[in-house]
């Protein structure tokens, strides 16, 4: 969909009156404390919780109200999953796994009837997420015997491999699943990462090499496409209309985040195939952008919006995930572990001072991490954000994400996903050996054109 890059002039009003009027004590944290880390998360997830209707009567189960859209929903719960992981707090355990399994459909997939019309494959790919997070973190299985948190990851993938798209560009998903959806001639660097990280995260968990496969397939695509720069800058994506040749110059945190956390992955999958230490060690690089040297170097940024102050409903939430899969690369690839943990260490200090507004009475985080001062923004994304940076700094407290021949429970099934219609395509999706052709076919990366985007208020960016 397209979304106005601009703040709700309602939204920037309150925070404007809530920035001058209402300021709390900012969070106490102490990073060399582990309990100070684990309560400072447990005050955020109060907080971010607090926004999700879902488990009142008369709410819709697994949705968050209106301006989020669905997709953030499911990047929610994932954040709880791993609250729970961090901490060990049980609290909110309940409240995510019902939200989770309400929004699978009777195929056993994140394709619920109340969003399959407008869904795009990012926006399943994040419910995908947490269905993942949960099997590799153990968190506890669903009390319903037909449903596993693995299978449902599996679901996905392979809804997604059946999408692939083959008829321009060398291959690569499209942002939309359905023909109806603007988008649906893009495609873009989000939903081809998540489908990368997918099938990385699968192939570490199973074993399978089919997996792996479609991982290598998919990234050898985007480096055949614009998408992806030498020096491993990431942009948005390519319109399909003019052979995916014009990238959309936009850099995004969860896009550089969400391959890192691919190649991660496959870098353990392979225990340390000097390839993809190559490729992690580019994409590190490549996430300098978000910590500019005029914040000192480590203090992140989402750098498309949050200075002009034009972020939208679900940009400020990006910082979650990057920070979410950082902290994971340095159990996966531990040589990035020096890289990584300053730049977690100085982005936790400076998303607690921000937690200092309180329009509620309560403590309400901030977007910008290089202010002390709160500033005025509230809203699920900063609370995520907030908590996703702060908790991973307990990354070397807890224990690496398990596999299933090392600790893991959840159930498999590699067909799951496959009687479910893959929207406009014939193509049954198929866990399949990936031939010499599909590697030499892996094509050109794929975006929307939008006229005048770089001087417009309009834009692609996520969403569902």
């Amino acid at each position: 969909m397209l979304f106005l890059n601009s703040k709700s002039p309602c939204l920037a009003l309150l925070g404007t009156i809530l920035a001058s009027t209402q300021v709390a004590s900012a969070i106490q944290l102490d990073l060399g404390s582990t309990q100070s880390i684990k309560n400072a998360a447990s005050t955020i997830a109060y907080g971010m919780m607090s926004y999700y209707k879902g488990n009142l009567t008369g709410q819709t189960v697994g949705l968050l109200p209106q301006p989020y859209y669905w997709w953030e929903a499911g990047a929610m719960f994932d954040q709880m999953v791993h609250y729970w992981y961090y901490t060990g707090d049980t609290t909110y355990n309940d409240v995510v796994t019902q939200g989770l399994l309400a929004q699978i459909s009777p195929d056993k997939d994140f394709m619920p009837s109340n969003q399959t019309l407008t869904e795009g494959n990012d926006d399943q790919a994040f419910w995908a997420f947490a269905a993942m997070s949960a099997a590799e973190l153990n968190f506890p299985d669903p009390s319903r015997e037909d449903v596993s948190w693995l299978a449902l990851a599996q679901a996905v993938f392979n809804e997604q491999a059946s999408r692939w798209e083959t008829t321009t560009c060398g291959g690569g998903l499209r942002w939309q699943i359905f023909s109806w959806n603007k988008g649906y001639e893009y495609k873009n660097s989000i939903s081809n990462g998540c489908f990368f990280q997918l099938a990385a995260r699968l192939a570490r968990y199973t074993g399978n090499q089919t997996y792996a496969d479609w991982a290598i397939k998919t990234w050898n695509w985007m480096e055949s496409t614009p998408l992806v720069t030498p020096q491993y800058n990431i942009y948005d994506g390519v319109d399909m209309r003019d052979n995916c040749t014009k990238p959309i110059p936009l850099e995004w945190t969860y896009n550089i985040g969400t391959f890192l956390m691919g190649a991660a992955n496959l870098y353990n999958y392979t225990d340390g195939d000097p390839t993809w230490r190559r490729i992690l060690e580019g994409m590190l690089g490549g996430t300098k952008v978000f910590f500019p040297a005029s914040l000192g170097g480590n203090i992140m940024q989402e750098v498309a919006c949050e200075p002009q102050q034009t972020c939208n409903y679900d940009q400020p939430s990006f910082k979650a995930y990057l920070s979410r899969w950082m902290a994971a690369t340095t159990q996966l690839a531990p040589f990035t572990k020096d890289f990584i943990m300053p730049k977690l260490q100085a982005s936790a200090a400076g998303a607690a001072k921000q937690c200092s507004g309180a329009p509620n009475g309560g403590t309400t985080c901030g977007r910008t991490w290089n202010t002390a001062t709160w500033d005025g923004k509230l809203g699920v994304g900063e609370e995520m954000s907030a908590m996703s940076v702060i908790q991973a700094n307990l990354i070397s407290k807890v224990a690496p994400p398990v596999t299933a021949d090392n600790g893991g429970t959840s159930k498999s099934d590699p067909l799951a996903g496959t009687d479910t219609s893959s929207a406009e395509s014939s193509d049954p999706l198929l866990t399949r050996s990936i031939t010499m052709g599909d590697r030499a076919g892996a094509g050109i990366l794929t975006t929307i054109v939008l006229g005048g985007l770089l001087g417009s208020t309009w834009w692609m960016s996520f969403g569902s």
